[in-house]
C-alpha cells in the first residue's frame, strides 16, 4: 500500500541521471523499527534523550498542512497512515542524482565562479546538493515547490517525525547543500537567492549539530512508552555522524568503504578547494571536517 518497488532503494529513473527515494519507505521503516523493539520489550520510558544520523544531500519536501498533522498524530495509527499526504514530493532526491547540472552551472555563476563558491560553502557546485535539487524542482515543477512548506534535510526530516514539528537542520549536515556560509554558519544570501524565492523560511533557521530540539512528542510517549521529559538532539548527516561516532580528533584520518568511499579528517581552520568538500564540525562548534568522496558507477 505505502512502497513502490524500488531496486536497492531507490528509483532509478529514464534518464539514468534522475535518482529518488519514496518518502513513505523511510517511514514505513521507522514503524516496522519501533513495533519490532516493542515486540521485543524494549524499555521506551528509560531513554533520556535520542539523536541520529540520515543518508547525506537527501531532501524532503513537506506539504502546506503537514505541521498540523505532524502536531496532532494519533498514537492509535502507524506514523505512515497518517503522513501519506504530507509531502509535495512523494520520491525525494537522494544522494545518487546527478540530474542537476545546468543549476549548478547557474549556482557558480551566480557566486562569482566555483572557487568563490567553495570559498562560501565548504564545496563547488555538486549536482547531488540539495540546493541544486530545490532549484530544478522550482523549475520544472513550480506547481509542487508552490505546494511546500518546509524542506528538510533526511536528517531533519527523521528528527521531524520524533519531534512532531519541524526540526532544524543542524550547521553539519547543511554544509552538504552548497546554501550554507559554512564560517558565518548561516544561510549564503547569495546562495538562497539564486536558488529559489522565499527559501530560508522553507529552510528554517540551522542550528549547532548538539542542540536539544524540545520533547518527544506525545505520539511516541503514548504509543510505545516514551517518557515526556525525554529529548530529542539534532540529527545529521551520515558522514558528520561517522566522525563524532569514531570520536576522531586534529590529526586523525578516518576511511570508510561502503556504498561510497570516503576519507575524512577533524579540521581548525578550513581551507576550501575545487575538489573535497568542507564541513561544519558537528562535534565542536568552531572547528571543521574535510571530505573526499568517490561515488561508486
Amino acid at each position: 500500500m505505502f512502497l513502490l518497488r524500488t531496486q536497492g532503494g531507490v528509483h532509478i529513473h529514464a534518464d539514468k541521471l534522475t535518482v529518488t527515494s519514496p518518502v513513505l519507505m523511510w517511514v514505513k521503516a521507522l514503524d516496522l523499527l519501533l513495533d519490532k523493539m516493542k515486540k521485543a520489550s524494549f524499555t521506551f520510558s528509560q531513554v533520556k534523550a535520542l539523536s541520529g544520523s540520515g543518508q547525506q544531500h537527501g531532501s524532503v519536501f513537506w506539504k502546506k498542512g503537514a505541521a498540523q498533522t505532524l502536531a496532532q498524530l494519533d498514537p492509535g495509527q502507524h506514523l505512515s497512515q497518517q503522513l501519506q499526504d504530507s509531502f509535495s514530493v512523494q520520491d525525494s532526491p537522494v544522494w545518487m542524482d546527478s540530474s542537476s547540472s545546468q543549476q549548478c552551472q547557474d549556482l557558480q555563476k551566480a557566486a562569482g565562479g566555483a572557487m568563490r563558491l567553495a570559498e562560501i560553502t565548504g564545496s563547488r557546485a555538486y549536482e547531488r546538493f540539495t540546493g541544486n535539487q530545490i532549484s530544478k524542482l522550482q523549475q520544472i515543477r513550480a506547481d509542487l515547490f508552490q505546494q511546500t512548506e518546509r524542506i528538510s534535510l533526511v536528517s531533519s526530516f527523521a528528527a521531524s517525525l520524533f519531534l512532531g514539528g519541524y526540526a532544524a537542520i543542524d550547521y553539519s549536515d547543511g554544509s552538504g547543500m552548497n546554501l550554507l556560509d559554512i564560517q558565518a554558519r548561516s544561510w549564503s544570501q547569495i546562495c538562497l537567492a539564486a536558488t529559489a524565492p522565499n527559501l530560508d523560511q522553507l529552510l528554517g533557521a540551522p542550528l549547532p549539530s548538539a542542540s536539544v530540539l524540545g520533547p518527544v512528542s506525545s505520539y511516541f510517549v503514548h504509543r510505545y512508552g516514551f517518557s515526556e521529559s525525554c529529548r530529542v538532539v539534532a540529527f545529521t548527516g551520515d558522514n558528520p555522524a561517522s566522525l563524532a561516532g569514531m570520536r576522531l580528533h586534529q590529526g586523525d584520518v578516518a576511511v570508510s568503504l561502503g556504498t561510497s568511499d570516503t576519507v575524512f579528517l577533524w579540521l581548525q581552520e578550513p581551507r576550501p578547494a575545487l575538489e573535497g568538500h568542507i564541513f561544519c564540525n558537528p562535534v565542536e562548534l568552531q572547528a571543521y571536517m574535510a571530505l573526499l568522496w568517490y561515488k561508486h558507477t
